[in-house]
């Protein structure tokens, strides 16, 4: 009997947990709609030019260090989240009931209302995750549910009320000024640790830089799974490790990261980066190296000399998948 009115008391407390990270999300989704909304008022006036935008960013870094999340990229993004929905009210209150990183997902790369509409209700009442939103936008869900005539399903699972399965959204633990948690899955996780941990044993060249490093390309996030640097090299070097079998596709998005790779980050006294694609399919492992075609036939084969051997890779991914 005391087992269950404590059970009860957890409840309470998970739910009030729950209630108070609601109320910070659109707080948050509050303050960026204002935002942009302020931004748009100063350009549409000629106020502002695209370089104020830029100004403010680095304005509210050198005077508010500890404020995170608004680079000059968010803060155009801030601009266009306001004006994506600012003509349709029924729109602009449904947008404060998911996260930010859902909103930036949907409003940046669905051009219709009812598409919109369509993933931000979905979002909501399938509890989606960043990934699996991400996913039905990339299959077209909303497309093919028109072409089917097929309806939203029913919800086919109880929102959780515990505080870290409801709100892993980094833009809210940013806001909180807190460390925000991943969205990677477990399994995801440990492969990605386990062969950061084998690339640095293979040789002091190696400096790791981050997993899960951020990329922004236009108004999208992306997140190259393994960051390095190589001394000997002087270059960055982006593992991507993928779980499926390979595809050709996998090797674009490689070249994709290192493309924003070289724009953005490499610095001008660097070679340009390299990719090295992991796989597991079904019967082998499969390890590509991505590199850049304009470098020379020398640089290339000192590359292959100084990157890790394949077979010692696709011995450790064997060993990964076991």
């Amino acid at each position: 009997m005391l087992e269950t009115q404590f059970a009860d008391v957890i409840s309470l407390i998970k739910n009030a947990r729950a209630v108070a990270l609601k109320t910070v999300n659109s707080t948050l989704i509050n303050l960026y709609w204002n935002i942009g909304e302020y931004i748009h008022n100063r350009v549409k006036n000629a106020e502002w030019g695209l370089s104020v935008v830029k100004q403010l960013a680095e304005f509210l870094s050198k005077n508010e260090p500890d404020l995170k999340g608004f680079s000059d990229k968010n803060l155009w993004r801030m601009k266009q989240f306001y004006e994506s929905y600012r003509d349709y009210p029924k729109l602009s209150t449904l947008v404060r009931e998911i996260s930010w990183s859902h909103n930036l997902a949907i409003f940046s790369r669905c051009n219709s209302p009812e598409a919109r509409e369509f993933y931000i209700k979905l979002s909501k009442k399938e509890n989606y995750s960043f990934r699996e939103l991400d996913r039905q936008i990339s299959s077209g869900f909303f497309e093919r549910s028109i072409i089917g005539n097929t309806k939203l399903s029913t919800v086919l699972r109880e929102l959780h009320n515990d505080l870290e399965n409801s709100f892993k959204d980094t833009y809210v633990f940013e806001f909180l000024n807190l460390p925000g948690p991943h969205n990677e899955s477990d399994l995801q996780k440990k492969l990605v640790q386990e062969m950061r941990n084998f690339i640095l044993e293979l040789g002091k060249d190696f400096l790791f830089i981050s997993e899960e490093y951020k990329i922004q390309v236009g108004n999208s996030d992306f997140y190259i799974d393994l960051l390095f640097y190589h001394r000997g090299l002087q270059c960055l070097v982006a593992f991507e490790l993928k779980v499926d079998k390979f595809k050709p596709e996998h090797l674009g998005q490689l070249n994709f990261y290192l493309e924003a790779l070289d724009r953005d980050v490499k610095k001008s006294n660097e070679n340009p980066s390299i990719g090295i694609l992991l796989c597991k399919d079904k019967d082998n492992e499969v390890v590509e190296y991505a590199l850049s075609r304009s470098l020379s036939p020398t640089l290339v084969a000192e590359y292959k000399t100084q990157l890790p051997d394949k077979k010692l890779l696709q011995r450790k991914i064997h060993e990964l998948f076991k």
